[in-house]
């Protein structure tokens, strides 16, 4: 009788997430449709990866024609922060769970579910998080299929529009942490300048988009570290 008011506190937790997550994922969809690939795969897709940056980038090494060493590394960089944020998230797990249970936890720890459940008071239980996640994964494949079923009903140009408002939403994720955080707006730019560079510059525009995104990645987060490393007490 205990574990089901955590679950239920979790799938309300979740919501604001879920509502987001279909937005975003519907978009995913379209896009995933518009290179040629249907939408129970690209729901498949969602259901198994559950990252934004790292499928929207699977699209664009797909559209290139990349190799599977440019997509595994490219996943590698880009998803790296996962491991991070479940290594912290094990400090505010429950002594219980066990580490076949905290396996299945794992594989839905995603930015905004670690920021929800890193900021919870009490002991982070199976059955909460279960509800934390379940919720949201659900509305990712959902709103995935979804957008990829709306792609070939809809006209051309609400397709691209739909497209372009992907970049305005990461935009709109950008620009507050701009306006606090210097460090912000110098990996922005930074990953703003390399990636015209690896478009238009000769020679660079020679290196793949598989590998011109992993350098990108790198050299702009390997500069701001450099130029604005954290202070301990941040760090902690």
């Amino acid at each position: 009788m205990k574990k089901m008011p955590e679950f239920r506190e979790g799938l309300k937790d979740s919501l604001p997430i879920a509502i987001g997550y279909f937005s975003v994922s519907f978009t995913f969809g379209i896009m995933a449709a518009s290179v040629g690939i249907s939408p129970l795969t690209a729901g498949m897709m969602s259901l198994l990866n559950v990252t934004s940056a790292g499928q929207f980038a699977g699209l664009t090494l797909f559209a290139s024609s990349a190799t599977y060493l440019e997509l595994v590394l490219t996943q590698i960089v880009i998803n790296l922060r996962y491991a991070l944020m479940s290594l912290t998230l094990t400090q505010k797990l429950s002594e219980k769970m066990r580490t076949p249970q905290r396996m299945i936890v794992s594989y839905g720890v995603t930015d905004e579910i670690f920021a929800v459940a890193a900021t919870r008071e009490k002991p982070l239980t199976l059955s909460y998080m279960l509800g934390l996640e379940w919720f949201p994964i659900i509305s990712w494949m959902t709103g995935t299929i979804c957008g990829g079923v709306a792609n070939n009903m809809l006209p051309a140009s609400v397709q691209s529009a739909l497209g372009i408002a992907l970049y305005g939403m990461f935009i709109a994720i950008v620009l507050p942490g701009v306006e606090e955080q210097k460090s912000v707006l110098f990996v922005s730019v930074v990953a703003l300048a390399l990636s015209c560079m690896f478009t238009y510059v000769p020679v660079l525009n020679k290196i793949s988009a598989g590998f011109a995104i992993i350098l990108c990645t790198l050299i702009a987060a390997g500069l701001t570290a450099a130029f604005f490393p954290l202070k301990e007490e941040q760090a902690l």
